[in-house]
């Protein structure tokens, strides 16, 4: 019993499920939830739901990605849960869907607003990982759609937060479209042009953050609390990228993939930061080292 547990959590990738939690709680921090929230249960009872939300989409998404991948992994990837034999497809295929349910069920327990959101979350998953995922463009697209919902997710805590806020998912879909396309190469090697366009993204990613700290109204001071996450979010991703640019074989590129993936909490923390909840923001900061361990003992690609 204790085995097969195991062996769900790898196909769930939980270091990337604290992401997902992590991209909830920046929106949460954008909507502007935490300013002056007062320390009672019922004030909490709201993060809790769309906490729960997203840990559901995520991990039915990831295990879906897998489902659907099964006949690829039997040759490129065969120590995975599913070609290795360690649980079924049709097993897999009833934890992705209890997840996908279990994200939206937690969506509706909100709003209907939440609800919606997650019902697209987990149609974008499913559209990825069926359809998408192997078109150059579309694929990273999709993906980066996932993400930037996610975030509106957290911002839906405060219904008409999302009038004002919506069009600031464009960064979070751009930094994981850029991953995405960076992860073309992760079994194969990849293309150095690839490699380039994703350092560009990521800078235009980096920039309309700090732009958003100097420009929305909040205190200077937390332009500076914001560079705090950006600059370590920077090197976090750019180190693992600079080598994969000089020498593109796979092992590299997997290696800037799962930095990309993991430092999104550290992104997130900068979002925070930016709208003026710095102490969400350190909240944020401190998932990163349990994002680091899960990846130990995980797989996050």
């Amino acid at each position: 019993m204790a085995s097969k547990a195991i062996t769900y959590l790898r196909l769930m990738r939980p270091a990337n499920i604290v992401t997902s939690v992590a991209d909830v709680l920046a929106g949460i921090a954008i909507a502007g939830y935490f300013t002056g929230l007062p320390i009672v249960t019922n004030s909490f009872y709201p993060i809790v739901l769309l906490c729960l939300s997203t840990m559901g989409l995520y991990g039915g998404g990831i295990v879906f990605n897998d489902v659907f991948d099964a006949e690829l992994d039997k040759v490129e990837r065969p120590e995975r849960a599913i070609p290795s034999g360690l649980v079924s497809k049709g097993e897999a295929t009833a934890l992705g869907s209890f997840l996908l349910l279990w994200g939206i069920g937690f969506g509706y327990a909100h709003s209907p607003q939440s609800g919606l959101i997650a019902v697209f979350i987990a149609f974008f998953a499913l559209l990825y990982n069926r359809v998408s995922k192997h078109n150059r463009f579309f694929g990273p697209l999709n993906m980066g759609f996932c993400r930037g919902l996610n975030l509106l997710l957290g911002i839906s805590i405060v219904t008409s937060a999302l009038v004002q806020w919506y069009y600031v998912a464009v960064v979070p879909l751009l930094y994981i479209f850029s991953i995405t396309m960076i992860s073309r190469g992760e079994v194969h090697g990849g293309d150095k042009k690839n490699l380039y366009t994703g350092a560009s993204l990521y800078l235009i990613v980096i920039f309309a953050i700090h732009f958003f700290s100097a420009h929305q109204g909040v205190q200077p001071k937390n332009m500076l609390y914001t560079l705090m996450f950006l600059i370590p979010f920077a090197w976090m991703i750019f180190k693992p990228l600079s080598v994969a640019i000089q020498d593109p074989a796979g092992k590299n590129i997997g290696k800037a993939v799962k930095a990309g993936v993991i430092s999104l909490i550290l992104m997130d923390a900068a979002w925070a930061a930016a709208f003026g909840a710095i102490y969400p923001a350190i909240l944020i900061a401190c998932l990163l080292p349990v994002s680091i361990s899960f990846s130990k003992w995980f797989a996050v690609t």
